[in-house]
């Protein structure tokens, strides 16, 4: 566990005593991310998820497979049952898979190991974030939760954005791609100014010093590409920046001004 209690990092073996006693092991996960990784996989492990109770809001539970995932299904264990979440071929498919949680402090998913000849150089292992009931999620099934992750932010948003999302960046969209089976689309950015990221979703050219990466957003949005400067702003999940409200740099300037004449900013934010 890292020095800020957010992440864990978990390593599991099928070679140890517990998994040959014909038992299932167990891990108690109490960090709010972190990943999970099961060497030599055989029969099952269970991975308790126990957020501390100051993470109380955390309801929803996402779960990246590595890109080598194979070999065991992963299962979400509901009063006694399981449902099968990801299947053993998931990992080719690189998708973010979320479940509800019964209870805010207590989840489980279920390792179901498959029968294999040779487990010496098997290892199964996912990514996972607890999130809030309202913070961001890669599946936009429901039209409320198209419409409402898709329409432009208000001024009150926006300035609430500034002040809250993992990354804030100044910048022009270079290009905008489509991946039909992922039904998402990714906006490159250039020529950037970092205010701030969470982790490394935006890397720094040496040369100019400016900053640039690629921002995700659901197909449906219909993201274009635009001229002139953008504020970026939006959430960070298993390491890929997602988009949160971007205006036109000179609209978020307008909007700010006026509202730091009122004394309405919630925070402050350095104007060029």
């Amino acid at each position: 566990m890292d020095a800020d209690g957010e992440n864990q990092y978990v390593t599991a073996s099928g070679l140890s005593r517990e998994a040959h006693s014909g038992t299932v092991q167990q891990v108690r996960l109490r960090c709010t991310e972190g990943s999970v990784e099961w060497m030599y996989p055989t029969q099952a492990l269970r991975v308790i998820l126990e957020p501390n109770l100051s993470s109380a809001r955390h309801t929803t539970v996402c779960i990246k497979p590595f890109r080598s995932f194979s070999g065991a299904n992963i299962y979400v264990e509901r009063a006694g049952e399981l449902d099968l979440l990801v299947n053993e071929q998931a990992g080719r498919r690189e998708r973010v898979y979320c479940f509800r949680a019964d209870s805010p402090q207590h989840a489980a998913v279920f390792l179901q190991a498959s029968p294999q000849q040779d487990i010496s150089r098997r290892t199964v292992g996912f990514q996972y974030e607890l999130l809030s009931n309202h913070s961001w999620t890669p599946d936009f099934h429901r039209v409320d939760e198209i419409e409402a992750v898709c329409r432009p932010c208000n001024n009150t948003e926006l300035l609430m954005a500034i002040c809250s999302s993992d990354f804030v960046v100044r910048g022009s969209i270079r290009a905008v791609s489509h991946e039909l089976d992922q039904q998402v689309s990714q906006v490159e950015v250039g020529g950037a100014r970092l205010y701030r990221q969470k982790n490394t979703a935006f890397q720094q050219d040496q040369g100019s010093g400016r900053w640039g990466g690629r921002i995700r957003t659901p197909l449906r949005c219909q993201a274009k590409q635009g001229e002139g400067d953008f504020l970026f702003t939006g959430t960070e999940h298993f390491g890929e920046a997602w988009l949160g409200c971007a205006p036109r740099y000179k609209d978020f300037v307008s909007v700010y001004r006026a509202a730091r004449e009122t004394r309405a900013n919630p925070c402050e934010f350095p104007l060029d």
